[in-house]
């Protein structure tokens, strides 16, 4: 099942497709919520498009060489400021949450407050991954709240996290429902340096994370991001989720249409990150609503 993202009833409502099959699925209204669903099984598999800021504009990401990042071209908007992409999420695709890589933060600076703001201001949700290195980074996103709209998900990278014993602080620090851990990856290898993750598996990783009271889980192979190349991570979420079933499982990074969320859908994902599908126009309401006709 495929749920595009939240937005207001009136935005449902132009999706205009509800009810229409797909193949073995059904695009449906969300009892909860205003998300069209293509639905197969039971859970939802959500949309969640990516803002990757970089020295205050949304840049488009490029395989992880975060160098050669330069602000996105977006068939959204007419500018690559964080206000108008965050607007564009949700005045033109209904969406309703999104994923923010501050990538500043990560390198090591202050996390961008301002712009979290806008985009709370916006409408949407927010996950953001600011570069956590300790409890006190985790507590400072967890105490963020602009209109009343709080960050809905910390995110720790394993990029950045020290070691097994900072996860658990942050845990305790933030709590298992609003931490995600970052299972970074890099050609399909566990994006770790330090000592503590050397010579593991990103199975075995992720089985640590979980052992320490993680419930909700990104996995995000940095290499596949705006290569048009596929996600590439279906077999690794498919063994998370036969070992972890009560995980919280999104992937991301080279998804470039439908077919690529079926697979995640198929592979046990509850949602999928997407940015440059979005802004080429690959994927759009109106592809939705072709692929969704009788007919096909």
């Amino acid at each position: 099942m495929l749920a595009l993202g939240g937005g207001s009833a009136s935005r449902q409502a132009t999706f205009g497709f509800a009810g229409a099959r797909f193949g073995d699925y059904l695009v449906e209204k969300c009892r909860v919520g205003t998300a069209l669903r293509i639905k197969k099984a039971q859970d939802p598999l959500r949309i969640i498009p990516v803002i990757d800021i970089k020295d205050g504009l949304v840049v488009r990401g490029i395989a992880g060489r975060r160098d050669e990042y330069r602000p996105v071209q977006s068939v959204l908007c007419d500018d690559a400021s964080v206000g108008s992409v965050a607007g564009a999420f949700v005045e033109k695709l209904g969406l309703g949450e999104v994923y923010v890589a501050d990538l500043d933060a990560i390198a090591g600076t202050e996390p961008a407050w301002s712009l979290y703001e806008q985009i709370a201001a916006a409408g949407l949700d927010l996950w953001v991954d600011a570069g956590l290195r300790d409890a006190a980074d985790a507590r400072r996103l967890a105490e963020f709240s602009s209109g009343g709209r709080a960050i809905a998900g910390v995110i720790a990278g394993l990029e950045t996290l020290s070691d097994t014993a900072a996860l658990a602080s942050m845990l305790e620090a933030v709590g298992p429902e609003r931490l995600v851990f970052s299972l970074d990856l890099k050609a399909g290898q566990p994006l770790a340096d330090l000592p503590c993750w050397r010579n593991q598996s990103a199975e075995q990783i992720a089985a640590v994370a979980v052992e320490a009271g993680i419930q909700r889980m990104i996995v995000l192979d940095l290499h596949r991001v705006g290569t048009d190349s596929g996600v590439g991570t279906e077999p690794l979420c498919r063994q998370l989720r036969a070992k972890h079933p009560k995980l919280e499982l999104t992937a991301g990074g080279g998804v470039r249409g439908t077919d690529d969320l079926r697979r995640l859908a198929d592979a046990g994902c509850n949602a999928a990150l997407v940015a440059s599908a979005l802004h080429d126009g690959r994927m759009t309401t109106e592809t939705l609503e072709r692929l969704a006709s009788p007919e096909r």
